[in-house]
């Protein structure tokens, strides 16, 4: 048997207590991130999407919601599979969930396109052209979920992600003369 040499241990013990002692300086992200509190339960959780979701849906006024949006930047572009709930208005929060569920992003850095996860199967329809573009709200960076190629309503959607993996959408009717604000979304 050949003995390893003394100095693979004092390399390795060396190696350890060095990542052991800058750890702290070299994480990635900021792990001691702090929610941003918006009041009375509404606040955006940078490591925590469940709190963030839960408080979009539930805690979060429409002023709150409008306020996180506006402050957030464009963020990374969503892919894969997500879930969705409508966090406003009311009535429709409570009539989505058995007939939309979230969306599915065929997407990489620069866009790409989706389709929306309708009933409780989760099958695919609604595809949208997914790109960066120019919010309605503050004329800022948005991604931009256009529904033009689709067979259906006249619908353009704005995304944000508000917090890392939690994207805050705002849906309009997509018509020159008017263009109403229908709902407002999260999906993760």
């Amino acid at each position: 048997m050949t003995k390893q040499p003394r100095y693979r241990f004092r390399s390795l013990a060396f190696a350890l207590g060095t990542v052991v002692a800058l750890a702290p300086f070299t994480a990635v992200g900021n792990a001691s991130a702090e929610p941003t509190d918006y009041g009375n339960g509404c606040a955006v959780y940078p490591h925590d999407r469940a709190a963030t979701i839960d408080a979009l849906r539930f805690k979060c006024s429409v002023e709150q919601q409008d306020e996180i949006y506006v402050s957030a930047a464009a963020g990374s572009t969503p892919s894969g599979v997500t879930s969705g709930w409508v966090t406003r208005p009311a009535i429709m929060a409570a009539m989505a969930p058995p007939l939309w569920i979230g969306k599915t992003f065929y997407t990489g850095s620069n866009g790409g396109h989706l389709q929306n996860r309708i009933t409780g199967a989760g099958i695919e329809g609604w595809v949208a052209d997914v790109y960066l573009g120019t919010s309605k709200v503050d004329n800022e960076p948005a991604w931009i979920l256009n529904y033009a190629p689709s067979p259906t309503p006249p619908l353009l959607d704005e995304i944000r992600e508000v917090s890392p993996g939690v994207w805050f959408g705002l849906s309009w009717w997509r018509d020159p003369a008017i263009s109403p604000l229908l709902l407002a979304f999260v999906v993760s």
